[in-house]
């Protein structure tokens, strides 16, 4: 199991953020997608067969761990079903609008309908990447 906080000294921790995101059968496809934007580790752990009503072997539990980020995952989800919203994003302070542009490239590389816009003028952008995460970039 991943622990999500860091010691930084005696008897002081710092907490790093993280975010877990339901996929519908392409958990570690998004996932390996993630770590060609933010680098870092993967892990998985899948069924070791097939489930009924699920294309490929579903990820039970993934993690990327980069420098920035903690992305967790699964293809599982509650009886309800997988819900997409408008309530839910992931906010990432970038560092310059180099940096933002870069990540933006990114994040957007396979989607079709990617639209060649210019940001530097916005301090705060929203994009939805391919696998319908939405993000908000600040710079």
């Amino acid at each position: 199991m991943l622990n999500s906080s860091v010691r930084t000294g005696p008897g002081h921790r710092k907490f790093v953020t993280a975010v877990f995101l339901t996929f519908s059968g392409n958990c570690r496809e998004a996932l390996t997608f993630y770590q060609t934007c933010f680098g870092g580790s993967l892990q998985f752990k899948s069924f070791e067969k097939q489930l009924d009503g699920y294309g490929a072997i579903p990820v039970v539990s993934g993690s990327l761990v980069a420098e920035s980020i903690i992305i967790h995952g699964s293809d599982l989800v509650h009886d309800e079903g997988r819900i997409l919203g408008n309530y839910m994003a992931i906010f990432i302070h970038c560092r310059d609008t180099y940096t933002r542009k870069k990540l933006v490239g990114d994040l957007e590389f396979s989607k079709s309908d990617s639209l060649v816009r210019n940001y530097d003028d916005d301090q705060l952008i929203e994009i939805t990447d391919a696998f319908d995460v939405r993000w908000i970039l600040y710079v």
